[in-house]
């Protein structure tokens, strides 16, 4: 199985070059391609990301202004060409080495959707009020689609190519997660969930999320909640 590795890098000229070989130094079980697109960066990132082009793993993407988490992993997924697919934010905040946890219950024919669940301790949360926020919008997912996720907001969702192009996600920003989770609860697919270690950076660091994009994330779950049924997307066409 070839796993496509979707990096969205926007600003992130410090952080960049560590992501990148964090993610190449890591034992994947199976082949793996890392798919990069600077959202129209307005530092040195796309600089510091040209120094692995000749990486034959790593795959090049530039925006020509910033679009949005959301659009930069749409434009990622529509390039890749593996048969599964998870998101690596450039952040510094996840571990690369939790990767293949997440794809053992795939392998193993267990799941077809993973996602990877964070704990929040004093030494990992941004703030009381980030942990609250992110707790009560998969709060608000469990009770509008009757399921019992532990974090919605996660980065790391690992899932079939092919199903996340059919889900059409059209959510430019951080409200991806919410519309994302939100259409595959609709459609009665529950994700695999394994603990991964997490360790949120501050504002100052350069955390981007705010609570407008919590705000839209109730709105989409809603949304989503409302819409007519869809049917399950297909897999392995």
């Amino acid at each position: 199985m070839l796993l496509s590795v979707l990096v969205p890098v926007f600003n992130e000229e410090r952080l960049a070059a560590g992501t990148l070989k964090e993610l190449l130094a890591v034992d994947f079980p199976g082949e793996t391609e890392i798919v990069v697109v600077d959202d129209g960066s307005r530092d040195r990132s796309w600089e510091v990301l040209q120094s692995f082009e000749d990486n034959s793993r790593i795959r090049l993407i530039r925006h020509d202004r910033n679009r949005g988490k959301g659009a930069a992993i749409r434009t990622a997924a529509e390039a890749a060409t593996g048969e599964h697919i998870v998101v690596f934010d450039a952040d510094g905040e996840y571990d690369a080495a939790d990767l293949p946890r997440l794809l053992a219950p795939v392998l193993e024919g267990k799941a077809e959707v993973v996602y990877g669940s964070r704990s929040f301790g004093s030494h990992s949360a941004y703030s009381f009020w980030y942990v609250m926020g992110n707790k009560g919008i998969t709060l608000a997912a469990n009770i509008l689609f009757n399921s019992y996720i532990s974090d919605l907001e996660t980065c790391y969702k690992l899932l079939p190519r092919q199903m996340y192009l059919d889900l059409n996600i059209r959510s430019g920003g951080f409200g991806m997660e919410a519309e994302l989770t939100a259409k595959l609860l609709k459609m009665g697919i529950r994700p695999y969930e394994i603990p991964i270690s997490y360790t949120a950076r501050s504002r100052e660091e350069g955390k981007k999320i705010t609570w407008t994009d919590g705000v839209q994330a109730l709105w989409l779950l809603g949304r989503e909640r409302v819409r007519r049924s869809r049917k399950r997307p297909a897999v392995g066409r």
